[in-house]
């Protein structure tokens, strides 16, 4: 069974999002042992420089890069990643759990976006739109897209 962690910067508040995160964590139990870990963000004073940006997102970077293990497909959620339809998607996850390897990564940065290290350290990047949302809600983006690409890739009807 294929091993799903989601490696994510913030605390979900809201009931809402946490609630629609435990469902897709249930939904998906069927299909893969998932993990999510969240990591506390750093504080984002009122006004930010290059250099504090800089300083902000290298101690997130280093919290991130301890909670990927070794031998994991990393792909980074980046505004710079490759756009995919959920079809594409799911042969992307069918295509990684068959030839390269059992446990994949995904990588949700703080507001301030991910270090190079951190994107260097990846398989890959991917977008899920050129707009910009709160990461707390690509969280549960992630969580949907992943269910369906499971729907999808066993060829059962919540796609359709």
């Amino acid at each position: 069974m294929l091993s799903i962690d989601i490696v994510c910067v913030g605390k979900l508040k809201e009931t809402y999002l946490k609630d629609a995160v435990t469902e897709y964590e249930k939904r998906l139990s069927k299909y893969c042992h998932i993990t999510v870990t969240e990591l506390a963000d750093e504080k984002l004073p009122n006004k930010l420089n290059d250099s504090i940006i800089s300083e902000i997102k290298q101690k997130e970077a280093t919290k991130i890069l301890e909670h990927i293990k070794k031998d994991s497909y990393v792909i980074c959620l980046d505004l710079t990643g490759k756009q995919l339809s959920s079809e594409e998607f799911s042969k992307k996850i069918d295509d990684i759990g068959l030839n390269f390897n059992s446990s994949v990564t995904f990588v949700i940065g703080g507001t301030l976006g991910l270090t190079n290290q951190v994107l260097t350290r990846s398989n890959e990047k991917l977008c899920f739109s050129k707009m910009t949302f709160p990461h707390q809600l690509i969280r549960v983006f992630l969580l949907e897209q992943l269910f369906r690409a499971f729907k999808i890739s066993k060829g059962e009807t919540y796609h359709w």
